[in-house]
């Protein structure tokens, strides 16, 4: 196997010329360099592991990479010289890891996904490499100050929530594991958006978290991958005289790749991100620009690039649905690419990618690539259609991450059709056979086989993703025991009852270098100080400290702790967004994306009637416990009735934070643009977590394990993974409510009248009075009328029912707080017996359940 000097190990060792290539999408570049010195081909080494090899690598990078000396740099170019320093640390380990992984041909865990919400990365590197306190003393010596170039950092735009988050946390987990793996993903320019409040509604702003460079990627425009749209198929006869099929594009793009280094903890171990950018084939036109219509030279570049601009490009349009099916394959197609044609190269017969690869689909954007893949060995690579659907089912495995029916993509077929035609005749013949499969197994029940159909012909023909995605894949998942066994018996029980095999659960993780070490520092020398070292990367050790929640010094420190992190976080928030937040509250945080079924509205109820029964007089300040609500969510552009959840919320945190009738008793805060860096500050400080979504709408949630890996109580339905948490801890340390998932069903079929709630609860009319009054909206009784309707008569997920519930729980939150003793013993026993939330036990569960690969060691 050869070995190369580049930074770009993973090159083919035979690429074919552009002009040589027969493979309608792939652009190849020509032939790669062979090195024949004994220096290109000896190990990369990495600078000194010590304070002065880390300066000299330091001032190298800010003298040659910025082009400044230091007495003359700005921050920005101090930051950016220090990251290429962290990196450089890391090229030798991910240098070593792409050679060995090529020598030993290990399987790969192809991880596909439309989002990464990745943090800072600055860091993450320092932890994994060993580096902080070297860092810190190179800064120093330097005459600058680590925090501050910490700061200067912005993190990738490339994810929206849970999901994205989860991704990478994953990849995080199977680089700490060493188990080989390469993401893959969209290089989103400007990311979702950054969230504003003008007069406390939300407008959203480009994130430009490019605008002052990214030290952390490289970019490889020498392997760009061709992606083509459009035209048409056609009939033709090859050379051994079989009928054949071809696609005709008529329009294509260039995915740029970008290489992200994904450093596993003090392992040594670094695996790759690779995220795609689209440029046009051929961006710029001189003989239309000389001519002097200058916005025509360019309009090719426009067009290409709209593809990478912003993750989730709003799709009320028919213009915005078909950007977001560009964007999927546009991804998926480059990825496969880059693995059949780079990784593996021409030589390896493809019969055996399953031993090579598995793609793992989070969630539905990535499906189209089994089509594609379909594609390339029916249309490309000359396999028999049985043989190629063999290979493809045993490469592919998929993840839902939804309960709700809107959430599970379809594709309109004359979209797909007109953008991909190849890929729509392909899933049609999928189809087919599949639905001949079905009747054979159910010869007098054609209702199940339209059931089971990938094609949708109600209300309008279209391709089911989820449907395909569970036809194709080798497994599907769930990510908590609930959602799992609600998948089986809800959202796809014919193909459940047709594969009962197929269908498993893994629930979620997170990853605890990032959401404990390097968010909650304190928190992790008082663990570390109990148990020992090695906890990190083996979270179930964590029950080793059940015994100190008995432990009257240990809990009285774990207070210090909290009462720390919340300095921190009124520190942040007084500097990010000049909200000043009061002492000695009991910390209420509710953090994820906003959604009617996530009950942003039922917190909100809760707030306001806090408040009503203040101001009329119902209770006195000094009879609440001292509270303070935090708010954390986006919302998407196009959803209007979240977009006046916001702006509710906001206006009620105007009115409660300046009415001295309730000042002392509580306060809201909104923080604007929530996002790791901020979750990092936040979760750490709560005392206590929302997790309210209504019963069997919320798949896992992850931030639910965040808060409880963090020493925050939870108040939640029995949903998601809020199941599994309550399990685990205990009844005793849980704050349930709300009905159970039959319960709502039974509830919905004998018909839900939320307005019988409104007029049976005194305490409920006066809450939405007060909100119907114009109180919130300076008199104006139109203003919040539409979320009040709703409430009242739709409530499609049933706040007004779950209501008393919540408050009676919220009472005993109350009641509970005011033992300092017994609130911190189930703090730490939560603490204590969240171990199973790391995402590395995720990871070894999907090893062990459906991949079936194993780390190199």
């Amino acid at each position: 196997m050869t070995e190369y000097s580049s930074l770009d190990t993973e090159l083919p060792d035979a690429p074919v010329p552009a002009d040589e290539s027969p493979r309608t999408g792939t652009h190849h570049i020509g032939p790669v360099f062979q090195p024949t010195h004994p220096l290109a081909l000896a190990p990369v080494t990495a600078p000194a592991h010590s304070v002065d090899g880390f300066v000299r690598q330091f001032l190298r990078e800010l003298n040659t990479g910025q082009g400044v000396a230091l007495s003359q740099s700005s921050v920005n170019d101090q930051y950016l010289a220090l990251a290429r320093t962290v990196r450089a640390y890391l090229m030798a380990r991910w240098l070593e890891t792409t050679r060995k992984q090529r020598l030993s041909e290990a399987k790969v865990v192809g991880y596909l996904s439309a989002e990464y919400l990745l943090g800072r990365q600055l860091d993450n590197a320092l932890l994994a490499t060993d580096l902080e306190e070297i860092a810190a003393a190179a800064m120093a010596s330097c005459g600058l100050d680590l925090e501050t170039l910490r700061a200067q950092e912005l993190e990738p735009g490339l994810g929206n929530g849970g999901l994205g988050r989860l991704a990478a946390c994953f990849i995080d987990s199977l680089a700490t594991m060493s188990v080989p793996c390469i993401g893959y993903g969209i290089r989103y320019e400007y990311g979702i958006f950054r969230q504003t409040f003008v007069d406390g509604r939300q407008v959203e702003q480009p994130d430009t978290w490019l605008a002052l460079g990214s030290p952390w990627e490289f970019p490889h425009p020498e392997s760009a991958v061709q992606v083509d749209f459009g035209g048409h198929t056609e009939q033709y006869t090859d050379t051994d005289g079989v009928e054949r099929t071809r696609w005709v594009p008529s329009w294509n793009v260039l995915a740029i790749p970008y290489v992200y280094t994904v450093p596993g903890y003090l392992n040594g171990r670094v695996n790759t991100l690779r995220l795609w950018s689209a440029q046009a084939t051929k961006a710029f036109d001189l003989s239309i620009f000389n001519a002097g219509d200058y916005a025509e030279a360019v309009r090719a570049q426009t067009f290409a690039e709209n593809i990478t601009k912003v993750l989730y490009p709003e799709d009320s349009t028919p213009q915005g649905k078909e950007l977001r099916l560009q964007q999927q394959y546009f991804f998926v197609a480059a990825s496969l690419r880059d693995f059949i044609d780079r990784h593996l190269g021409p030589e390896v017969d493809l019969r055996t990618l399953p031993d090579r690869i598995i793609f793992q689909l989070n969630d539905t954007h990535p499906v189209i690539g089994v089509p594609e893949l379909m594609r390339i060995l029916v249309d490309e690579r000359k396999f028999e259609w049985e043989e190629a659907w063999e290979i493809t089912k045993q490469c592919f495995a998929y993840t839902c991450h939804t309960l709700l029916p809107e959430a599970l993509e379809v594709w309109p077929v004359d979209m797909l059709g007109r953008l991909l035609p190849r890929h729509l005749e392909i899933i049609y013949r999928i189809n087919d056979d599949f639905l001949d499969e079905v009747r054979a197994a159910y010869p007098d029940d054609e209702m199940r086989a339209r059931r089971m159909s990938i094609i949708a012909d109600y209300p309008e023909r279209a391709v089911r993703m989820a449907y395909l995605a569970t036809v194709a894949g080798s497994k599907v998942n769930g990510v908590a025991e609930l959602h799992s066994q609600l998948l089986r018996d809800k959202v796809l029980p014919d193909f459940s009852q047709y594969w009962p095999d197929k269908f498993t659960n893994v629930t979620n993780g997170v990853t605890p270098r990032r959401f404990v070490r390097l968010a909650n520092p304190g928190l992790s020398t008082l663990i570390t100080d109990a148990i020992g070292v090695g906890w990190l990367t083996d979270l179930e050790r964590l029950i080793e400290l059940e015994r100190y929640a008995e432990d009257p010094e240990f809990r009285a420190a774990f207070v210090e702790v909290k009462e720390q992190n919340k300095a921190r976080l009124y520190d942040l928030l007084r500097a990010r967004d000049g909200i000043d937040l009061p002492e000695n509250h009991l910390l209420d945080v509710m953090v994820k994306r906003l959604h009617e079924y996530k009950r942003q509205s039922l917190k909100l109820l809760h707030i306001v009637t806090l408040y009503e029964q203040i101001i009329s007089g119902k209770a006195k300040p000094s009879e609440i416990v001292p509270r303070t609500f935090v708010f954390g969510a986006k919302a998407a552009p196009g959803y209007r009735m979240a977009k006046e959840t916001i702006h509710l919320i906001n206006q009620v945190a105007r009115v409660v934070n300046a009415d001295p009738l309730v000042e002392g008793a509580l306060s809201v805060a909104f923080p604007a643009n929530y996002n790791v860096t901020l979750a990092e500050k936040l979760i750490p400080a709560a005392d206590l977590s929302e997790q309210i979504s209504l019963a069997g709408k919320e798949a896992s949630g992850t931030g639910n394990m965040k808060f409880a890996l963090n020493g925050a109580l939870t108040i939640g339905t029995e949903d998601g993974a809020n199941v599994e948490i309550r399990r685990l801890v205990g009844d005793d340390h849980f704050f349930l409510f709300g009905l159970l998932e039959p319960e709502v069903v039974e509830l919905q079929q004998q018909g839900y009248r939320p307005h019988e709630y409104y007029e049976a609860n005194p305490q409920l009319k006066a809450t939405l009075d007060l909100i119907a009054s114009g109180h919130f909206s300076h008199g104006d009784r139109n203003t919040f009328e539409p979320l009040v309707s709703n409430l009242l008569y739709e409530d499609r997920f049933l706040a007004l029912a779950d209501y008393q519930s919540y408050l009676d729980a919220q009472a005993r939150v109350d009641a509970y707080y005011a033992d300092t003793d017994a609130w911190t013993r189930s703090a730490v026993l939560n603490v204590a017996r969240s171990g199973y939330f790391s995402s590395d036990r995720s990871m070894t569960d999907y090893l062990d359940r459906i991949w079936h690969t194993q780390p190199m060691r």
